[in-house]
């Protein structure tokens, strides 16, 4: 893959302005990734899929009906945190550029661009995603809502392309959600290490983590009772079929969440329901499920203040404020790039 992206313009909202997206991932190199990752996952002991193949147009529009929820407190949790300590983090930061990496539909982050234009410094917004369709759409939204204000999108994936977001001027990056949580420790560590090496002095990172809480509280958010976190996690079989002309079944598997309190983290699987073979045509590979064999889909870390806060010492960002919403369920930490 080029170092350098292709600029490309989005289109498609009515009389929408016209944002630049910059593309670091495109078609091919997602195919290329997905061959590679389901090779590996498929015919290892234990299975497994990454979970950045939930995230098509489609399973981007079911995790946004998940954060929409009763049981899904991490938005409202995140959000009302966000409300009360937008104006505080546009003044601490004095950001003229918003950086969001996994930024969706960047809802929650208008918290943060309505404060940033009221202290009179934004100048640009960058959101960062993976799905180019799900990007594109949220530029175009962003411009019609900030006309005064630089759009430039980016297309990549930010365990590898994190370079996109070394820019001039004061950056704030953020990374809500408790997105983290989806990587293992190992990787946790290199993308904040990354991401160091990519700000300058006086530039700032806004990172949302999902709190250690009553275990029933955390399943809960992952077990629905509307069935939505179900049909999410099967995408990644629909994914799997249309991508790489697969005969999955999603009838004979189902959806498990479980609560690891060793480790502190959600972990999601799709469980076979009888023993099956499947292949991928596309890359030539035949695989077989046991009954009860798990294809392991996601995890998702809980934290505790103290160890985020160690691992992003570790990384060269100075941890500075730390806020919670009312029930103490999530955290948001502000930290500087020493």
């Amino acid at each position: 893959m080029s170092s350098q992206p292709t600029a490309t313009s989005a289109r498609g909202l009515v009389d929408a302005p016209e944002p630049d997206i910059s593309i670091y991932m495109g078609p091919d190199d997602l195919m290329r990734q997905l061959r590679e990752d389901a090779v590996a996952g498929l015919t290892a002991a234990s299975k497994s899929i990454p979970s950045k193949w939930f995230y098509d147009e489609y399973g981007s529009g079911l995790f946004d009906q998940i954060t929409r929820l009763p049981e899904y407190y991490l938005t409202r949790a995140e959000s009302e945190i966000l409300g009360d300590r937008a104006g505080a983090i546009a003044e601490l930061t004095g950001a003229e550029t918003l950086i969001e990496l996994g930024s969706g539909t960047s809802e929650k982050t208008r918290l943060l661009l309505d404060a940033a234009r009221r202290a009179g410094h934004l100048r640009r917004i960058v959101p960062f995603d993976v799905d180019e369709a799900t990007l594109t759409v949220a530029a175009e939204e962003l411009g019609l809502m900030y006309p005064e204000v630089e759009i430039t999108g980016i297309v990549g994936d930010f365990e590898r392309h994190l370079d996109a977001v070394a820019l001039s001027g004061r950056k704030l990056v953020i990374l809500l959600g408790s997105t983290i949580g989806n990587l293992s420790p190992h990787e946790r560590a290199r993308l904040l290490e990354d991401l160091s090496n990519n700000l300058n002095p006086g530039d700032s990172f806004l990172l949302g983590v999902d709190l250690v809480k009553p275990v029933g509280d955390i399943e809960a958010a992952y077990n629905d009772s509307a069935g939505i976190s179900a049909e999410f996690n099967l995408n990644i079989l629909r994914v799997l079929n249309r991508q790489l002309d697969g005969d999955f079944n999603l009838n004979r598997f189902e959806h498990v969440a479980v609560f690891d309190p060793e480790s502190e983290q959600m972990k999601m699987w799709l469980r076979s329901t009888t023993r099956q073979e499947v292949a991928l045509r596309a890359i030539d590979l035949r695989t077989t499920f046991d009954e009860s064999e798990l294809l392991h889909t996601e995890i998702s870390a809980n934290f505790r203040r103290l160890g985020i806060e160690r691992e992003l010492s570790l990384a060269g960002l100075k941890p500075a404020y730390w806020w919670t919403d009312r029930q103490d369920r999530f955290g948001l930490s502000l930290s500087t790039k020493q």
